[in-house]
């Protein structure tokens, strides 16, 4: 077979495989073994001897034993109840502004997806408390399931984050550098969410009504103590954990190692932490961390198969053969992983696409730093885009009844765009992904 029939065929085969329904980690393996077996010529020991060393240099991988540190930091975190904590806080601050209890989801995210790292915790933990308050309090369903939805992504993308780890170890770059540019583009993503429901609610208060006044029974010394006691420690945790590591002063894997005992002490001072809990967090961690290496293993297997086969170049022929600008060709991968985070979540794109796209963008110019972010910022996309947004489910799993998934999908639609928006401002204006790598790392 041509490598441009390999290419085809085996995105092809991936797709029907998934559409049948099978899981994503042995759809990948399976599609990579009967073309590798076919495609070397009939003898699966080639393909086999090839997958053992690909798994033990996966297990090799120093930096991925920061993946299952940061997923019990969340669980931890969870735990300790920091996500409450932090809601009423807001839900008293901003309860009085027009928009003021979507604002403190937002803002409430934006705290605990730089102290997780994982979607599903922020988002299950900040669903469960703001979606029935947002909802008594009469606020719009479809903007309130958006607010819930766009917030709990941002997880993934504000450091720490188990997607920049999991990028760093497929592309050999630094996660401290990815950390460093990912910080910015995810704050611009939560100030532009909260824009958008200021702007929305000012113009239209009935939204998001405010708080009547004979609820507004909190003195100025009482807010100040429960914005002390709910906010510090979790900032206290992130500035720990992301200084040590962009001040050199610990790796990413000693410093999620770090970030973990610091949420356990957290769970302790709260009075959250018992063996029942620590068991639940540690379970949580080795299902989540088994899914993701799993994903890895047959993620691996299938770009080795691809790329072994020809794949790689025949997608990178056929991208730079047109002779388009850069950007254009810059353009039509951003669109490409944007249509693929409909049907695939987010690790598999990146086992899929990154090994192909990497190259074709160091041909191109762009600087590996830059182009990574803006896959990261896009890969946000496919926790929200129907019809497999995994963030719609978790949602729809916790919501209360009248919270449909119909209303859901219309809720996140205008968040999708504020996404767009935000990478275009990444593309057109590097210097918000690279400014702070710079400051802490040099050129």
């Amino acid at each position: 077979m041509s490598p441009e029939t390999v290419a085809y065929a085996m995105f092809g085969t991936l797709f029907v495989v998934l559409f049948l329904g099978h899981p994503l980690a042995f759809s990948l393996g399976a599609v990579a073994l009967f073309f590798g077996i076919f495609g070397w010529g009939g003898s699966p020991d080639v393909v086999f001897s090839m997958f053992v060393n690909k798994t033990y240099g996966v297990m090799e991988e120093y930096v991925l034993v920061a993946v299952p540190l940061f997923i019990f930091m969340a669980q931890m975190l969870d735990t300790a109840g920091i996500a409450e904590k932090l809601f009423h806080t807001m839900h008293v601050l901003w309860g009085p502004v027009r928009g003021g209890l979507a604002i403190a989801v937002i803002m409430v995210c934006t705290v605990f997806a730089a102290s997780t790292g994982v979607v599903g915790a922020t988002e299950v933990a900040i669903g469960l408390i703001a979606a029935p308050n947002l909802l008594k309090r009469g606020y719009d369903i479809p903007m309130s399931a958006g607010c819930i939805c766009a917030g709990g992504t941002l997880g993934i993308l504000i450091p720490p984050s188990i997607m920049l780890v999991v990028y760093g170890g497929l592309t050999n770059l630094s996660v401290g550098k990815m950390f460093a540019a990912a910080y910015m583009p995810g704050f611009l993503l939560a100030s532009l969410y909260l824009m958008y429901v200021a702007i929305r609610c000012g113009i239209n208060p009935k939204l998001g009504p405010p708080l009547p006044k004979e609820e507004r029974i909190y003195t100025l010394s009482q807010k100040f103590t429960m914005a002390v006691t709910s906010l510090l420690p979790p900032v206290f945790l992130i500035g720990i954990v992301l200084g040590s590591i962009l001040f050199g002063w610990a790796t990413t894997t000693e410093a999620a190692g770090i970030g973990a005992v610091g949420a356990t002490i957290l769970a302790i001072g709260y009075r959250k932490f018992n063996w029942h809990s620590l068991l639940d967090a540690s379970i949580a961690t080795l299902k989540i961390t088994s899914m993701v290496m799993t994903l890895f293993l047959g993620g691996n297997a299938f770009q080795s198969v691809f790329m072994g086969l020809g794949g790689g170049e025949a997608v990178s022929d056929l991208l730079l053969g047109f002779k388009l600008s850069p950007y254009v060709v810059l353009f039509i991968m951003m669109g490409i992983v944007f249509f693929l985070g409909m049907f695939i979540d987010w690790l598999g794109i990146l086992l899929i696409v990154v090994p192909v796209f990497s190259p074709v963008a160091q041909e191109l110019g762009f600087d590996p730093l830059w182009f990574g972010t803006l896959i990261c910022v896009n890969l946000q996309m496919a926790f929200l885009t129907p019809p497999f947004g995994y963030s719609l489910f978790y949602l729809r799993g916790i919501a209360p009844p009248e919270m449909t998934m119909g209303l859901i999908y219309r809720g996140v639609v205008p968040f999708i765009c504020l996404q767009w928006v935000g990478l275009l401002v990444c593309i057109f204006w590097p210097p918000i992904v690279m400014w702070l790598p710079k400051v802490f790392f040099g050129d």
